[in-house]
């Protein structure tokens, strides 16, 4: 059995950073990585992206050496993605601060609304509605992180956990500030109006766990299989025949409901926001989808039917 020999250089300053000499043809991206980290203890496997190309793409750490276009000496080039965070620690993060900031305003903790309103509560119901459906969201997220989510990749950069903790909390602290303050003004249309956003609310969060237990049976535990999503049973997945991404489009639909419910500026903005972010995603699962799988159903929209 011919053995490899394997050159990573640094992707910028071409570099040789480590020289590894009979690798096994059946080895993974993932094995060369662990044998980088050998020499280079500062670089664990989380943090390093080879390529074939300084510019190119990284290379899948399921990948096997022999099936890559390389010769009997393969090169890689090295680049360092910085300090990794896990997902899940980002996820708990991202949605507990909401989840406390909020609770701090619903309660009118001191400083925040002078000290007649200390610990005084709303005397409007859509009010403490309002504080039920944002706790309930975010701990529907936390749970969700815990025990349904399968996340393909392990790590993302520390430095993003600022960036996006920034974007949830700081809406929050502006949503809460608005909705629970003691001049707040209830929807124009009163309670017809507030049991409707609420059905929206409630029907969209039931759908959006829904998808999210359907993608999570796609994929077996440990594993980075991508299947085709299609609808199950559940009445709730059949948005699969109509968009790839239907748990964005449940989610922005919840935001939707919240909006129409509080009748609050702050959340409009949040809505929209997170409607063009999740629409950027969706848009991107979108096209890996029909890259990776020619029969793709061509009927499907990213996230709106249809239109989007």
């Amino acid at each position: 059995m011919k053995h490899y020999e394997v050159e990573i250089l640094d992707a910028k300053t071409r570099e040789k950073l480590c020289f590894l000499d009979k690798v096994e043809p059946q080895a993974t991206i993932a094995e060369i990585k662990n044998l980088f980290t050998k020499t280079h203890p500062q670089w664990y496997p989380a943090r390093q992206s080879l390529r074939l190309d300084p510019k190119g793409r990284s290379l899948k750490d399921e990948d096997i050496l022999q099936s890559l276009p390389v010769g009997t000496t393969a090169t890689f080039y090295f680049r360092d993605l910085g300090a990794q965070i896990s997902w899940v620690t980002v996820f708990l993060t991202e949605y507990a601060g909401p989840l406390l900031i909020y609770l701090l305003f619903y309660f009118r903790v001191p400083f925040l609304y002078g000290p007649r309103y200390d610990f005084t509560a709303s005397r409007h119901a859509v009010v403490h509605l309002a504080c039920a459906c944002h706790s309930f969201h975010y701990i529907k997220r936390l749970l969700e992180t815990l025990f349904v989510h399968r996340f393909s990749h392990g790590t993302m950069p520390l430095r993003n956990i600022f960036k996006n903790c920034t974007y949830y909390w700081g809406f929050a602290a502006w949503m809460a500030y608005y909705i629970n303050h003691p001049l707040y003004t209830p929807p124009a249309y009163g309670d017809e109006q507030v049991k409707l956003a609420l059905a929206v609310f409630l029907f969209c969060q039931l759908g959006n766990f829904s998808i999210h237990v359907a993608l999570r049976n796609l994929r077996p535990a440990g594993s980075k299989t991508r299947k085709i999503p299609y609808p199950t049973r559940n009445p709730f997945t059949w948005l699969f025949l109509l968009v790839s991404c239907p748990n964005y489009t449940y989610e922005v639909g919840s935001w939707i409901g919240f909006t129409i419910m509080t009748q609050c500026l702050p959340v409009a903005l949040f809505s929209l926001v997170g409607f063009v972010q999740m629409a950027i995603w969706a848009q991107g699962k979108h096209r890996s989808y029909l890259r990776e799988f020619r029969d793709y159903p061509p009927l499907r929209s990213p996230i709106v039917p249809f239109l989007l």
